[in-house]
């Protein structure tokens, strides 16, 4: 791993878990246990590191994202194993990274949602096309409407004046939004899925609290 990957792996884990304005860039390099100047000949300042930590982050929610549509059973699946790895992720995030973004950094702000806008909802209406296909998702739904309200339904988790973290844990959140977003599309073959998957789910949930 070259410096400049060190560097931007060492600020998204301290920005994930802090926040992006509690993060200096003396932090980051007492943490990496490098110079500041070292790392400003790679970044011309935080907001230029921020852009790129969240460049990064895209790129690898871009290639989960695939590897949940090849790796699925179905369409109903799919959206399961999205929850489950935005679940993993919420453990380790603090949730005013996206207020922080939003505030401070409207550069990488504006990223996501091109981001949101251009990559998601076109793996959204996929999984959509695909489930209706399937007969799984109900034939008459409104594509465009569905996909743009499950983006928006997903970011909600991170809206800290609807769900402060001091009374809601992000996981549940997330999860309740899943399924609303779920029971409100599929037919009877779709809902048996969910109910399969969400036995499934209990299942594995137990048995880690348990192990």
């Amino acid at each position: 791993m070259d410096v400049k990957e060190r560097i931007l792996g060492k600020a998204a884990e301290l920005f994930m878990r802090y926040g992006i304005r509690s993060i200096t860039m003396d932090e980051i390099a007492a943490q990496l246990g490098i110079s500041k100047k070292t790392i400003y000949q790679f970044f011309t300042d935080k907001d230029d590191m921020v852009y790129a930590v969240i460049g990064q982050e895209i790129q690898k929610n871009e290639a989960e994202c695939l590897q949940y549509r090849y790796s699925s059973n179905d369409s109903v699946h799919e959206i399961f194993l999205a929850v489950e790895d935005l679940e993993e992720m919420l453990r380790y995030t603090n949730p005013m990274m996206l207020y922080d973004l939003e505030k401070y950094h409207p550069r990488a702000f504006q990223k996501i949602r091109e981001y949101k806008y251009q990559f998601l909802h076109e793996a959204i209406l996929e999984n959509l096309r695909k489930g209706i296909e399937d007969g799984v998702y109900r034939p008459d739904i409104n594509r465009d409407i569905v996909a743009k309200n499950r983006i928006e339904s997903a970011f909600l988790v991170f809206n800290i004046d609807l769900f402060p973290h001091s009374r809601y844990k992000m996981s549940e959140v997330n999860f309740e939004l899943a399924m609303l977003f779920l029971y409100g599309i599929v037919t009877d073959k779709g809902r048996k899925l969910i109910e399969k998957y969400t036995e499934e789910r209990t299942k594995k949930l137990s048995h880690e609290q348990h192990a």
